[in-house]
């Protein structure tokens, strides 16, 4: 079996793009918060604010998990750094463990959004 080294750097490079991400979903909620302001000055029906409910809580649920993976982010740089204190290239195995398990946080996180503003923008387009 090869062992595979992954350098700081390449860690560095996937956090800078994992973030970049994130903030982009906690800018896009904003957009999406507004746009249920809307609805709810449209409407009265009670099925359809019912539904303008589910979505905020949707949303305020989606931007507590991109600030505990922002925060995760930057425990994680912060470990890097003191590696890199320490002139060590590379981390243990435990960090990588760990950086390998957000990766697939982020991977279901990134599904479980993505089928949120499919159905979000379904009911922004009949409600407006």
């Amino acid at each position: 079996m090869k062992t595979q080294i992954i350098d700081n750097t390449s860690l560095h490079f996937e956090h800078v793009n994992w973030k970049n991400e994130l903030l982009f979903w906690k800018d896009e909620i904003k957009t999406f918060q507004k746009r249920l302001e809307e609805v709810v000055a449209l409407w009265t029906n009670k099925d359809v604010l019912s539904k303008v409910d589910q979505y905020q809580n949707s949303l305020i649920i989606h931007n507590r998990k991109i600030a505990e993976m922002l925060e995760a982010i930057e425990s994680h740089e912060h470990n890097i750094a003191q590696h890199l204190k320490a002139n060590e290239d590379a981390l243990d195995i435990n960090y990588m463990n760990t950086h390998l398990k957000f990766r697939e946080d982020l991977d279901t996180e990134r599904k479980l959004y993505n089928d949120l503003k499919k159905h979000f923008f379904l009911f922004v387009s009949k409600s407006l």
